[in-house]
């Protein structure tokens, strides 16, 4: 492969990266992703991640199932988009940017 071969579309990081990765000792799609921002991006690795691999496979020699996937996470608590939308009260610690205008303003809720 290519040096300059974007491996990370999203983030746009390429081939000579990620080596450069695995030579300051990183050995999995999470300690690259530590080092570079791969897999960061708005796809969450769904492109790269197979790319990686081949790129750890060929420079350190481990065979691919050997390689482990990366670490998934989730978001803590998902929120409504009518909670972020309108000036619901679901949530008594979410304050609205308008609550603190008002109070500027001296008008009264």
């Amino acid at each position: 492969m290519d040096k300059t071969t974007i491996i990370c579309r999203c983030e746009e990081i390429n081939c000579e990266e990620i080596e450069e990765a695995i030579g300051h000792d990183a050995r999995t799609f999470d300690d690259i992703k530590r080092l570079t921002r791969c897999g960061m991006g708005p796809c969450q690795a769904k492109i790269c991640i197979s790319l990686v691999a081949d790129v750890i496979h060929e420079q350190t020699g481990s065979h691919l199932h050997e390689i482990p996937l990366p670490r998934m996470r989730m978001p803590i608590s998902p929120i409504k988009l009518e909670t972020l939308a309108t000036n619901s009260t679901t949530f008594s610690s979410v304050k609205s940017v308008m609550d603190e205008v008002e109070l500027e303003e001296g008008k009264v809720r």
